[in-house]
């Protein structure tokens, strides 16, 4: 009886985890099961700024873009704190930045991360650039930043599917740690 292989984990990364990671995140589990994927990876998502906290309340402008395509959040559905929850850190396979300012926090301050490939979300894509921080912002903002993150995670899936090693997987190229 051979071993089942084990779960690729993913995790997702921003300033608080209260918006874009969560979207990214939600987006993200949507897209792996819509493949019938979902039972080959684990994801999740976190904050790594001074500010984050576990449990910090998500976004109201965060669920309604995300119930405006369908998907709802648990009633009680909160923030990870990375400084507190390291283990997600040395866990990850894989992790995806919003933007290369939280790349470099991540090497400055979690060493954890270390040789860890750290891709920003459009990167992923085949692109450059940030993901813009939403918040205090309208919620026309939000959804525009949420429809870029689904942009990039469907136009980036395939790397992710890939099994790593084979070519095609986030590689972390490109990283400025």
């Amino acid at each position: 009886m051979s071993a089942l292989p084990s779960k690729r984990r993913i995790l997702i990364i921003c300033h608080a985890n209260t918006s874009r990671s969560i979207i990214a995140e939600a987006v993200l589990l949507r897209l792996l099961a819509s493949h019938g994927m979902a039972d080959r990876f684990e994801v999740h998502s976190g904050g790594i700024a001074p500010f984050a906290r576990d449990g910090s309340l998500v976004s109201l402008d965060a669920r309604f873009v995300l119930r405006d395509i369908g998907i709802h959040l648990p009633e009680g559905a909160g923030a990870t704190d990375l400084k507190r929850q390291r283990h997600l850190i040395t866990q990850a396979d894989v992790i995806l930045a919003m933007t290369d300012e939280q790349r470099r926090m991540l090497g400055a301050g979690f060493p954890e991360a270390a040789g860890k490939p750290v891709v920003l979300l459009r990167e992923l894509a085949g692109e450059a650039g940030d993901i813009d921080d939403p918040a205090m912002q309208s919620e026309d903002v939000f959804r525009h930043c949420r429809d870029e993150i689904v942009r990039c995670l469907e136009a980036g899936l395939p790397r992710l599917l890939a099994p790593a090693g084979h070519g095609e997987a986030p590689t972390g190229h490109g990283e400025k740690r």
